[in-house]
């Protein structure tokens, strides 16, 4: 019998585990960008996606870091915890780029002067509007001390994926996290790839993530498989 789909988004679909606080998460092979008005098939993403969010996750979960992550069952699926998602996103911002540069009129790769922090409201229909911790609280979303647990560890896991990042010989430029209730606890959730982190090799500044994608680079595939080598090769140092 088939594993009941419980949400399919746009590159990933979640099903109903074995046992009642699993699931399992399948990465696909499907490319959006502009709030899914772009779309593609890139054979193989999905994939990659996996192999390098499962190398993240263990590494974050060595270095004190809990997450979903359970165990990875073939090359496009993993077993996770069945958590109840937190309804904010977090982008943590080492360099201006992306929205923030054309937001506030930043070129694209000045260096910001601290770690910034923003809150979205998670939400395709309103497509991931930001928020203030205030608006955050005052709709129920969290609590502030929830908020103080999504910051203190989104600070943390930026320490360590810089860390080891620049041993890669890339530049974490920014990216994506999303959290979600466990036993009482909140933890990481969904991933971390290419697809919702900038990376930009130390060397050259070439993008190695999903703006290859978004802005029609090239060799979107080509980039992922370096990242994932050059995690490999950090591995085995």
């Amino acid at each position: 019998m088939e594993n009941k789909l419980l949400y399919k988004g746009k590159s990933k679909s979640v099903y109903a585990g074995e046992q009642s606080d699993t699931c399992i998460m399948e990465y696909r092979n499907s490319a959006t960008a502009g709030n899914g008005a772009k779309k593609a098939e890139l054979e193989g993403k999905g994939a990659l996606n996996a192999e390098i969010t499962t190398i993240l996750y263990r590494y974050l979960e060595n270095n004190g870091i809990e997450t979903h992550y359970i165990k990875t069952l073939d090359a496009t699926r993993m077993l996770v915890k069945k958590v109840d998602i937190i309804q904010v996103e977090v982008i943590v911002r080492n360099i201006a780029a992306g929205g923030f540069s054309k937001k506030y009129g930043v070129p694209e790769g000045t260096p910001l002067k601290n770690t910034v922090l923003e809150f979205c409201l998670k939400s395709d229909e309103y497509g991931d509007p930001m928020m203030n911790e205030s608006q955050i609280t005052a709709l129920g979303i969290a609590s502030q001390e929830d908020l103080d647990i999504l910051k203190n560890t989104a600070l943390r896991v930026n320490n360590l994926l810089s860390s080891l990042f620049d041993r890669c010989g890339i530049i974490l430029v920014d990216f994506k996290l999303e959290f979600g209730r466990y036993n009482g606890k909140i933890i990481l959730a969904d991933e971390i790839s290419p697809d919702s982190c900038r990376f930009w090799d130390k060397a050259t500044g070439d993008k190695m993530d999903k703006d290859r994608f978004r802005r029609d680079l090239g060799d979107v595939l080509g980039a992922y498989r370096e990242v994932l080598r050059r995690l490999k090769n950090a591995q085995q140092v």
